[in-house]
């Protein structure tokens, strides 16, 4: 029987390149590589644990890079971004992203499986200002879109927002997909607003992305096909699926091709 403190050292599946070559790092070197703001490790981390995590982090963090094929300063939102790992933790919630303090937190016995949502929600909010004319600091372009704010005319923009369409749009263009009514029926069904959620909404749909790519990794992603929460219909399906991967890829393979 697994015990929640056990989590941490559980072994997460992953089939990537190896990118330590056995060795161990640290969160500083994650911060020092990837050029995140800070990273807060809480109290209560072991030293133990914070090894088992900075190798996980850097592990995920670097097949993340892959998959998307984008350089470094893209993961850490051009040094923005902060990290957390056990501290600032949210009652009920394994993971989470602070818009106003711009930090990433993953619980220490279960945030595995979370990173790339959580990263996801840190690039909704971080983009907003880069592709919507006004904005507040506390938006998110996923929010934007949807209520049409004015666009900033940028070829990576006309992508990201094609990203934005297939999430949220039938093929008519004229009404939600199955995706979006299905995550509104959830919401309804358990009385809550949460999974119709624009940020919500494009965080699973980047989940669904990744974790359906060749690399795998437990600890990025995972969730998306076979969990209690997949199986309520809450995650793009099929044809979806597969429209929303190659936008989303195609969309990041230019940003990285633009930043390098």
């Amino acid at each position: 029987m697994q015990t929640p403190d056990s989590r941490i050292h559980q072994p997460y599946y992953r089939n990537g390149p190896s990118h330590r070559d056995g060795a161990d790092v640290s969160f500083q070197d994650i911060v020092k590589i990837f050029g995140f703001r800070t990273v807060t490790i809480g109290k209560w981390v072991t030293v133990v644990e914070q090894q088992i995590a900075a190798n996980l982090f850097f592990d995920a963090l670097c097949d993340l890079m892959d998959i998307l094929q984008v350089p470094e300063a893209v993961i850490s939102l051009n040094g923005s971004l902060s990290l957390a790992f056990g501290s600032g933790g949210r009652k009920h919630s394994s993971a989470h992203y602070e818009s106003h303090t711009k930090k990433l937190a993953l619980a220490k016995n279960a945030g595995g499986g979370a990173l790339a949502h959580e990263w996801f929600h840190a690039f909704d909010h971080y983009v907003c200002d880069k592709l919507f004319v006004a904005t507040s600091h506390e938006q998110f372009a996923s929010q934007c879109w949807l209520q049409d704010e004015p666009q900033i005319s940028h070829q990576l923009n006309e992508k990201l927002s094609l990203c934005f369409e297939s999430i949220f749009l039938a093929t008519d263009k004229s009404q939600p997909n199955k995706y979006v009514n299905r995550s509104a029926q959830a919401d309804k069904l358990l009385k809550i607003f949460y999974y119709a959620r624009p940020q919500e909404l494009v965080a699973r749909a980047f989940e669904a992305c990744i974790q359906d790519h060749f690399i795998k990794n437990a600890f990025l992603v995972q969730g998306t096909k076979q969990s209690p929460e997949a199986k309520m219909g809450i995650y793009p399906e099929e044809e979806l699926r597969a429209t929303i991967s190659t936008n989303l890829l195609g969309y990041f393979y230019h940003l990285g091709r633009a930043m390098k």
